[in-house]
């Protein structure tokens, strides 16, 4: 019998993958505690949400453990279930895009009497909180800005580690990071 891991345990994340691979559930439960909130805050940043954002926190590690095997256990954990988090945000932003567009589809004689009634973006954030202003300028920012600032700023990770779970180079970090800033501060201050 294995006794329950915490995730601030000394065992590393390697290790616990190979255990939860043998099938020990605390293993498994140890990995997700200590990335969880990491992938929450990730995914929270990406969709503007915290509801949607569980939804692929769920999603990011169930593929992650039906892909457990595939980790290779040299390179960090946090890295991998990020990268996994990345794609279920990209698919949540395609599945998103598709229900938005059936949902208004109407014949186009209907065009002339359907009005848009949204509120603008600069209303929604001059009625928002100062937090869910910032976190709409976040989920606003082009797709290759957005997970280049979360990640840096928000995650506080490495540009290193950046550029691994991106796939770009260093330097492409610096200057999107560098981007993403400079457009959120125009998005803010407007």
């Amino acid at each position: 019998m294995t006794a329950s891991l915490s995730p601030d345990t000394d065992v590393d994340d390697g290790a616990l993958a190979r255990r939860a691979c043998a099938g020990d559930q605390s293993a498994y439960s140890a990995l997700m505690q200590r990335h969880r909130d990491a992938v929450w805050r990730l995914a929270r940043g990406h969709v503007g949400d915290g509801d949607e954002a569980l939804d692929i926190v769920q999603e990011s590690f169930v593929a992650a453990f039906a892909a457990l095997d595939r980790y290779d256990a040299a390179r960090p954990f946090r890295i991998w279930i990020t990268r996994i988090a990345l794609n279920k945000c990209r698919d949540w932003a395609r599945r998103r895009a598709v229900r938005r567009f059936f949902a208004f589809a109407r014949p186009i004689e209907d065009a002339r009497a359907v009005a848009d009634t949204a509120a603008t973006p600069e209303q929604a954030l001059q009625s928002s909180a100062e937090l869910v202003r910032i976190n709409a300028a976040i989920a606003s920012l082009p797709a290759s800005l957005r997970p280049v600032l979360l990640l840096r700023a928000i995650e506080q990770m490495s540009q290193a580690d950046t550029a691994r779970v991106l796939g770009i180079s260093e330097k492409a970090v610096e200057t999107r990071l560098y981007r993403a800033r400079s457009r959120l501060a125009e998005i803010l201050r407007d």
